[in-house]
């Protein structure tokens, strides 16, 4: 399938598992603190709630204890301030 669409594929060194560790954490979020506490009747407002979720939520509103108990919107500002500075 690869060939077929000209891709190649992404692999890290052989037991390398921290290459994904940000975003298998980040799922695991997601799915327990939105997706099995909720019901979705169609794809489609799968996809819209869960945009919602992680743009006006998880983005904005939810710390992060890596990110010094900040939202990644304020610690994205913080590293902007601080760098201009």
């Amino acid at each position: 399938r690869l060939n077929k669409y000209r891709m190649k594929a992404s692999m890290s060194r052989k037991g390398n598992c921290y290459d994904n560790a940000c975003i298998e954490s980040f799922h695991s979020i997601l799915k327990k603190e939105f997706v099995y506490c909720t019901k979705f009747k169609t794809k489609q407002q799968a996809q819209d709630e869960m945009f919602q979720y992680i743009e006006f939520f998880y983005n904005r509103k939810r710390i992060h204890s890596a990110l010094g108990y900040l939202s990644p919107v304020q610690f994205a500002a913080k590293f902007k301030k601080k760098k201009t500075a």
